[in-house]
């Protein structure tokens, strides 16, 4: 049995990720899925939340993940999402004034508000914010 896995972490515009891990936990569209070494294949969409992956020196690291797939081996997995920021690169501040706009738009909506989008809004600040607070 293989010990660690090998993830890979890319949105549209670059590779932010490339690590080997020996478990992680993926925010799926309908839950958190928990992966590790010599998982069977699997393909799913992506929700917003929190990725969690375990390093090999047991060090745990965490990425806000918004939207894509994720395709899963035995001895990999493969994140293609629309929008991905490893926690430690999380502007609180910033995210928080997210939160409260989308907030604010939905308590307080306009006939022109596009619901879905604001409500994607609130969901991906709230992920960052909860990636952010747990590193």
């Amino acid at each position: 049995m293989a010990a660690t896995l090998r993830l890979e972490v890319a949105t549209p515009e670059h590779l932010l990720l490339k690590e080997q891990v020996t478990q992680a936990e993926v925010p799926g569209l309908q839950g958190a899925l928990g992966v590790l070494p010599e998982h069977s294949p699997l393909l799913s969409e992506l929700g917003c939340g929190t990725l969690t992956y375990v390093l090999e020196n047991g060090q745990k690291k965490r990425m806000a993940i918004c939207g894509g797939y994720v395709e899963v081996g035995p001895d990999f997995i493969r994140v293609l999402a629309n929008r991905a920021e490893a926690a430690d690169d999380i502007d609180v501040k910033r995210a928080g004034e997210a939160l409260q706009r989308a907030n604010e738009r939905l308590l307080h909506p306009t006939p022109e508000l596009d619901v879905a989008r604001a409500l994607n809004a609130m969901h991906r600040a709230q992920s960052r914010l909860d990636s952010a607070a747990r590193r």
